[in-house]
């Protein structure tokens, strides 16, 4: 027999959940306030992407490596060890900015420690939920991670701008160092449970590492799930570059509009994710999911035809609650349908996968507005007589088509998946994963 997760494994999640949410508002005020003091130090927008850059890249490439080491090794230990690097290089940051030796390098090089080891922290996690609670409460859990990063949305910006001008740079590292010890005593003092060893677990390290595309291949209705989700996470992050640009672009750079609407998005992920932890959800999973996604791309089509922070809000916020519903149904069937012995492997694939459609969006984004749309939208430009009363013109109104077309794309996604019978049925196609033994250390 099987060890099922109980009530007691999920009151264990929970407080984990509650560690890392702690933990993620520390990290984000963090990055927040080195932000701050990157631009004071030098004036360039360049230096902030570069910092993410050089967070993102490292995840990329250890992603295929992770899976299989989240599949091999104690995962309650790779948690504890993610969060132990990402706590140790922000002692190392401290210790440069206290001696007046930080500099914007150091920044890149910790971003790239971090990120490496953020990427099997959350395989890990991402891999034991299933093993953590029982079946009936995945959607519900998935909905609490969108929760976290919604509230954190909500809470960090406001506390590292408060606490800036209060305790500078130096108490805002000295918070997040606390929360990163109520993360890892979360994790240390709780049994994990582990998966039970499968002889194929063994096999060659570097032939594992393909096994997860490998698994897609063979379940086709889990792939077709993927794809819709690349297209979808495609244009959605081709238009979400333009965001923060478009908003400035209308109100001639205020940032107060900008802080009102990432707050509003805030606000929906979280009355997303509470309704969905409340209500558990579409029973039919894959309605939920193309349903959300239709939800988004509605609403971001009425945000990118909008011009004032009062047409905004409402559909920023109606976004964020649509993106929650339609994430969390789709995080509960990869827990139910991929069995908790190969979810390092097969999560990973699938986060390699979202990772570089994410990338190739984002890469995008920035040529085809500059080159194409905004020249069309100036004086005398091809669209201006034509679709000029509907965007508005110039850069604003370039990068408002644009928008729109990206949002479009997402609501044909969405619709077109319900004329999919392969995926519309997946849920009876693919079956439930079989009760796996576990071994708690």
């Amino acid at each position: 027999m099987s060890e099922q997760p109980t009530n007691n494994s999920l009151r264990n999640f929970i407080i984990i959940w509650v560690g890392q949410l702690v933990s993620g508002i520390g990290s984000q005020m963090t990055g927040i306030a080195l932000e701050i003091w990157a631009w004071q130090i030098t004036g360039q927008a360049t230096t902030l992407a570069l910092v993410a850059f050089f967070g993102l890249l490292p995840s990329i490439i250890i992603t295929p490596i992770s899976g299989v080491i989240v599949d091999r090794y104690n995962r309650k230990l790779l948690m504890m060890l993610g969060d132990t690097v990402a706590v140790l290089a922000t002692i190392t940051l401290l210790f440069l900015y206290i001696n007046n030796s930080l500099q914007i390098w150091h920044l890149y090089v910790a971003a790239a420690f971090v990120g490496t080891f953020s990427q099997v922290q959350y395989l890990a996690y991402s891999a034991s939920v299933s093993l953590m609670i029982p079946k009936q409460h995945y959607t519900s859990a998935s909905s609490l991670e969108f929760l976290s990063n919604h509230s954190a949305i909500i809470i960090a910006p406001a506390l590292a701008g408060y606490f800036y001008q209060v305790i500078g740079l130096f108490g805002i590292w000295l918070i997040d160092i606390s929360t990163f010890v109520i993360a890892i005593s979360s994790i240390l003092f709780l049994p994990i449970p582990q998966p039970v060893e499968i002889e194929e677990q063994h096999e060659d390290f570097w032939q594992n590492m393909g096994y997860g595309l490998r698994y897609l291949n063979v379940h086709k209705s889990l792939l077709l799930l993927l794809v819709i989700n690349l297209l979808f996470l495609f244009a959605h992050d081709l238009g979400g570059s333009l965001y923060i640009p478009m908003i400035l672009a209308r109100t001639g750079d205020d940032t107060v509009v900008l802080g009102n609407l990432i707050t509003a998005a805030g606000f929906g992920g979280v009355l997303g994710a509470l309704i969905v932890n409340k209500w558990g959800g579409f029973k039919d999973k894959i309605k939920g999911i193309l349903l959300g996604m239709i939800g988004v791309g509605l609403t971001k089509v009425v945000f990118g035809l909008g011009r004032t922070m009062w047409v905004w809000i409402p559909p920023q916020f109606l976004c964020s609650l649509s993106f929650t519903v339609s994430g969390s149904a789709d995080n509960a069937i990869w827990l139910a349908k991929v069995a908790p012995h190969v979810q390092g492997r097969v999560f990973a694939a699938r986060s390699l996968l979202l990772q570089l459609a994410s990338a190739a969006g984002v890469l995008i984004a920035g040529p085809l507005s500059d080159q194409v749309f905004i020249p069309a939208f100036r004086q005398g430009g091809s669209m201006v007589g034509i679709l000029g009363g509907i965007f508005g013109t110039g850069t604003a109104g370039g990068i408002a088509m644009l928008y729109v077309i990206c949002s479009v794309c997402m609501t044909l996604v969405g619709i077109a998946g319900f004329s999919l019978p392969l995926l519309r049925n997946l849920e009876k196609i693919v079956p439930d994963h079989d009760a796996v033994a576990v071994t708690t250390k």
